[in-house]
């Protein structure tokens, strides 16, 4: 791979507990599974099985909605990836109870329920004329049928997953002609996969196809993540447990569904931007009418309704989970306020609505039942916002609000808003945040030592990391004659005090032994599938190390290709090393010969600036070269001193400016250490 070819990186990766009764965890804690992952303690089994308590375990509604309508499954889903390896595996959750019964202490028995639910896959009616296959991905592929063949609604995030769902759909449904294709949001699990369903249309298809999106669309869908793209990344492989094992002492799901896939991704240009609620659009025979969200899960998103049908389309607005205010992979803050207001309109406008669904989980019939689920969805958010800005207006910190805040009896008696994606906790410390920032006004919060060294002398301040350690596993060994609660917050403070010992001496192979163990049982009793693939792949990597290699930037060559030209040039200058640019001073132009663009970017004072110019321009360097091959370049398809010497670009300038400007970038692989410095 070519030096420049990382710059641009952009994201995308016990004994049964039976509903009746528990053997809660009579293996002894420190016997480890293949990964390493150690059993759960008597207090984790004990913590799991409480929650039979908290929830009505013998509702089966979710199970029967999530059945219904089934046409046909494939109950050997494997799909391979382009270049080789598996994208996609439904199979390896097979380990989990089709019932959701049965739960192993290892696992929250709430959201090995959930798990069950997005095992069920396959393809379903809805009703007349509204298909779904749910399954493939993380997100669904909805089927509208129109008078001469089909709408599709979000293509999933892989080509190699939407082709399977596409084809799998067509072999039940015959082989119908695309007339058009909804992108509901911003988010790539919506769209990333277009290319599966573009590749196996018909030129006549593809030249007559409506792609429709919200307004902003475009320039959301392919910057998100661009800038900040090597970090979102590495913390999306945390976030969706990438490296873990599919067992019971591993990734069972994220609540929104199974995981996102890991394939190729690609785009489509929009050919009709809705911009305004209210908008009315006829396609192919079908009326349909949008109301847009944006602002609420997805910076650019509509919900839209099937006037012939009654049936709402929530697109990501709503879903059966408590979804994230904060995304723990990273992203900006969403506005709670914002969301449920959205919710409560849409609940008005679409009051006729007698079927719902949506990107993601299984529909909803019947109008009394989609009301009071809206009705409880909108209260959710909103309870979360108002009780959040009350606590913090009366001075409490994040921490104190998110340890105190809790859903009223109301509002927490279903299972459709609880925290298998979203937590309250995480969810309340993103309202503070979206209204006070990360200070919490305590002058000991403002100038803290980096973590490394105040963890220095946290641990010699305790005396030694030795004395630390004797101590944590006297108190993890207690935590069995504890009660669940107790238990739990004795492993958040091992968590917290091991922590500390880990980043004072990232070698001592025995503090990462305990430490993982302590994630583990935090994971394991985890309600919210991202907190449980964060803690267990926290363990993984004190047991194993980071990963060896990041995301290969050449799957996202397709989004690439559409992203704003001026989004790489920003990239760059989030790249820039200032130590190697002090005193540096140099302008390179860059021109696209097949947009008739030019861009100069100017380096001084340690910074990087980019603006569009003629392409007569003067400056110290120059690159004459096509889009296409400037993204190649960037990806490390092709490689930038190779270039200079070839016949593929035209160059004008100092050549050692050039190769010294592209040295001072940072190429950030998405491998960076995050349970050690």
């Amino acid at each position: 791979m070519s030096p420049t070819a990382r710059i641009f990186l952009a994201p995308l990766m016990g004994a049964a507990l039976a509903l009746t009764g528990c053997d809660s965890g009579s293996e002894p804690a420190m016997q480890a599974n293949a990964a390493g992952h150690s059993a759960p303690t008597q207090s984790t089994g004990n913590a799991n099985k409480a929650v039979l308590d908290q929830r009505p375990f013998d509702n089966r509604d979710d199970f029967d909605n999530a059945r219904r309508g089934l046409i046909a499954q494939d109950p050997e889903l494997v799909v391979e990836h382009l270049s080789g390896g598996e994208v996609w595996n439904m199979p390896a959750y097979d380990f989990i109870n089709t019932e959701g019964q049965n739960a192993p202490a290892s696992v929250n028995p709430s959201l090995w329920r959930q798990a069950a639910l997005n095992n069920i896959h396959g393809l379903f009616k809805v009703t007349d004329g509204l298909y779904q296959v749910r399954g493939y991905d993380l997100a669904n592929m909805s089927i509208i049928e129109t008078e001469t063949g089909w709408i599709l609604v979000d293509p999933l995030t892989a080509r190699e997953t939407a082709s399977k769902a596409f084809l799998f759909a067509r072999e039940h449904l015959g082989d119908q002609p695309v007339r058009a294709i909804i992108f509901t949001h911003s988010h790539i699990d919506h769209f990333g996969g277009v290319q599966g369903v573009l590749e196996r249309l018909s030129e006549e298809e593809r030249a007559n196809l409506r792609i429709i999106a919200p307004a902003g669309f475009e320039d959301e869908a392919t910057s998100e993540n661009i800038i900040a793209g090597p970090a979102m990344t590495r913390r999306a492989m945390f976030m969706y447990g990438k490296r873990l094992q599919r067992d019971d002492r591993g990734h069972v799901g994220t609540g929104l569904g199974k995981g996102p896939a890991f394939g190729t991704f690609g785009f489509a240009a929009v050919t009709d931007v809705v911009r305004e609620t209210g908008t009315k659009l006829i396609v192919d025979g079908v009326p349909l009418v949008f109301q847009m969200v944006s602002g609420s899960e997805a910076p650019s998103e509509f919900t839209f309704y099937l006037p012939e049908q009654k049936a709402f389309c929530g697109a990501e607005l709503v879903s059966r989970n408590l979804h994230n205010l904060y995304t723990l992979r990273g992203a900006k803050v969403r506005d709670a306020r914002i969301w449920s207001g959205y919710i409560d309109e849409a609940r008005q406008r679409f009051a006729d609505a007698d079927v719902y669904f949506g990107s993601h989980h299984w529909p909803l019939w019947g109008q009394e039942n989609i009301q009071a689920f809206l009705v409880k969805q909108r209260d959710t958010y909103k309870f979360i916002h108002d009780q959040t800005v009350r606590l913090m207006n009366r001075g409490a910190t994040p921490r104190e609000i998110a340890e105190t805040l809790e859903l009223p009896a109301a509002l927490n008696e279903d299972f459709h808003n609880q925290g298998y994606y979203g937590t309250v906790s995480h969810n309340a410390k993103a309202v503070y945040q979206n209204y006070m920032g990360w200070f919490t006004g305590n002058p000991a919060q403002l100038n803290p030592l980096p973590e490394a060294e105040s963890a220095q002398r946290y641990v010699a301040m305790m005396g030694g990391a030795g004395k630390v350690l004797e101590q944590a596993r006297r108190e993890f060994e207690a935590a069995s004659d504890l009660g669940p609660t107790e238990a739990r917050d004795t492993y958040r403070w091992l968590a917290e005090l091991l922590n500390h010992v880990v980043f004072a001496e990232p070698d001592n192979e025995e503090v990462k032994g305990l430490l993982a163990v302590v994630y583990d049982q935090l994971g394991y009793q985890a309600e919210s599938a991202p907190w449980r693939d964060f803690y267990l792949s926290g363990a993984y990597e004190l047991r194993h190390g980071p990963p060896e290699e990041g995301i290969e930037p050449a799957v996202m060559r397709a989004v690439l290709l559409n992203t704003p030209v001026s989004l790489f040039f920003d990239s760059m200058a989030v790249r820039l090393n200032a130590d190697e640019a002090e005193g540096e001073t140099v302008t390179i132009k860059i021109t696209f010969t097949d947009l008739q663009e030019s861009y100069l970017l100017t380096l001084e004072n340690s910074v990087l600036h980019n603006r569009s110019t003629d392409a007569d321009s003067p400056a110290d360097a120059t690159l004459m070269l096509t889009r296409p091959l400037f993204v190649d370049l960037l990806i490390g398809q092709a490689g930038l001193k190779e270039l200079l010497f070839s016949d593929d670009i035209r160059f004008e300038g100092s050549k050692l400016d050039l190769l010294g400007f592209f040295s001072m970038l940072d190429k950030p692989d998405g491998r960076f250490n995050v349970v050690t410095p």
